[in-house]
């Protein structure tokens, strides 16, 4: 007992100490989304602070970091836009129509939750998941570059200076034991924000960050709720028509981050997270931060990294990065402002190592070229577009792939009996990639009288399929040739009678072979297993 109270004891501090980090990081990240969307910093870090509170508590993934993201601003824009341009100057309708498409996005990925698709995650190729982590790790870096000085002066090399000591603070100190049980990306931070204020040097800081972006401070009260969002905007079916594309998109991209995110975590940390509950809980947090003034916001791979390689386990981890971060809206305005840029671009630097994976330079010649095209599409697409468009894509052009291999993959045996009786004993699947390969294998005139076809070895899968069979049949019954069809899957055969009466006749119900027994009915065998 006593054993395991320390050892929840100690994970605690690394907690608390992982989630002080994170939520320092989280500041520069929420109020430059906000930028991007256009609307107040504020924004962006109440919708950091309910979303990464809500989603710790409640989500399927302890130890995940949730907030405000790139990925949904760059969509908001547009919509943040439009708005505006339906009222008339000064009304700021944008800012309304995005709190209500953001309570519509929660709406969305609830009911994913509900209807369970988050189980959809594990259809995601590894080549993609790969994409995804490097293309990610690309877009992090290159945020990170718009953060340093323009020009090439004094003040880019202090601040080159000061994020390489970041780095190496991150990259040294885990490799002394006497600090080695120290959150080297907090000592980092600590470090290199006393240098800057105690010798007084002139580098961007949180604080001239929100000013130069057209902010006036991080100090802000309690979120409350906005109701006047119903007011503002009318509540009718053009509303809805005008928000429901983006709150479809947003909820889109939101799930499929949250749970690659999700799964790179389980991979990390050699656990396994609840993609329907992270699917709930993200729907419930926007639905929330909608209706209190938030931009909405998903998991955060940066910060999520930062978490766990901080020892940052358990739910407490982002549990105190949101409160830390309403603490510094609330009481450490003025501190917080003070922390350099550079020492959280160096913070970034460090994830976008840990991020980025390098294996896949090495597995380059060992994994097939289709694998290595999907991944370099991903990540490119990535890159260049957003995460949804980029998985997508990656999904498809791997089905498509994988279709093609297996229509390749369709044989026909070809034997006699003694009786003169042709057999065809199909190998392989047979679906609609496959089926003009499978129509190839027979020869209908030249056959003899009898013909049977020997499904033990093949797998019908499809509607496709399906007619692939019906149309065989009745040509070889317009030749006047008999034909018999055999070791069809029980499924198959249901469909093939309820297609045609006259399949009564032309499939072969008494089969004594064992292996047919076991190929048509799998979920008894498994349960065999089971019991046995």
């Amino acid at each position: 007992m006593e054993k395991f109270i320390r050892k929840k004891v100690k994970n605690a501090r690394n907690d608390v100490f992982s989630g002080i980090t994170v939520a320092l990081a989280l500041v520069p990240e929420a109020v430059a989304f906000a930028f991007v969307a256009g609307v107040d910093p504020l924004v962006g870090l109440y919708a950091a602070f309910m979303v990464g509170l809500i989603t710790s508590v409640f989500g399927g993934r302890p130890g995940m970091i949730s907030g405000a993201t790139g990925a949904l601003a760059v969509v908001m824009v547009s919509l943040v836009s439009e708005g505006n341009a339906m009222g008339a100057e000064g009304d700021n309708l944008g800012l309304y129509y995005l709190f209500a498409t953001v309570i519509l996005m929660g709406i969305i990925q609830m009911l994913a939750g509900i209807f369970k698709l988050g189980k959809f995650v594990r259809l995601i190729p590894h080549p993609v998941m790969m994409g995804f982590v490097n293309g990610l790790a690309i877009v992090i870096f290159m945020a990170q570059l718009s953060m340093f000085p323009q020009d090439f002066g004094n003040g880019f090399w202090l601040m080159i200076g000061l994020v390489a000591l970041t780095m190496l603070i991150m990259w040294g100190l885990p490799k002394i034991k006497v600090f080695s049980k120290f959150p080297e990306a907090l000592i980092g931070i600590l470090v290199v924000s006393a240098i800057v204020i105690l010798g007084g040097l002139d580098v961007a800081t949180v604080g001239s960050f929100i000013r130069d972006g057209g902010g006036e401070g991080l100090k802000g009260g309690l979120p409350t709720i906005h109701l006047e969002t119903f007011s503002k905007i009318p509540m009718n079916f053009e509303t809805f028509k005008f928000i429901a594309p983006y709150a479809l998109i947003l909820a889109a991209i939101g799930l499929i981050e949250s749970l690659m995110t999700l799964n790179l975590i389980d991979e990390l940390t050699e656990t396994r997270g609840n993609g329907n509950r992270e699917c709930m809980a993200q729907g419930g947090a926007n639905i929330v931060t909608g209706l209190f003034g938030g931009m909405g916001g998903c998991a955060m791979i940066g910060q999520s990294i930062i978490n766990i390689k901080g020892g940052g386990r358990t739910r407490l981890s982002g549990i105190v990065a949101a409160l830390t971060l309403l603490a510094f809206i609330l009481f450490a305005s003025g501190l917080i402002e003070q922390v350099p840029i550079a020492a959280l671009v160096g913070v970034m630097f460090m994830v976008v190592v840990g991020t980025f994976a390098w294996s896949s330079f090495r597995i380059i010649n060992k994994i097939p070229r289709t694998d290595l095209f999907v991944l370099i599409l991903v990540s490119g697409m990535t890159v260049i577009f957003d995460l949804a468009i980029a998985v997508i894509s990656g999904v498809i052009v791997s089905a498509l792939v994988f279709s093609w291999e297996n229509a390749k993959r369709i044989r026909a045996r070809k034997r006699m009996k003694a009786d003169g009786t042709k057999i065809y004993e199909i190998w392989g699947p047979l679906f609609f990639g496959s089926i003009q390969a499978f129509n190839d294998k027979f020869d209908i005139k030249q056959d003899p009288q009898n013909v049977e076809i020997d499904f033990v070895e093949s797998r019908v899968s499809d509607h496709s399929a399906l007619e692939a069979i019906l149309n065989l049949v009745k040509k070889y019954e317009n030749e006047g040739k008999s034909i018999h069809l055999k070791h069809l899957s029980e499924e198959c055969k249901d469909l093939l009678y309820r297609a045609d009466p006259k399949f009564h006749e032309v499939i072969i119900e008494d089969i004594d072979d064992p292996r047919y027994h076991l190929a048509a009915n799998p979920e008894k065998f498994e349960k065999g297993l089971s019991e046995y």
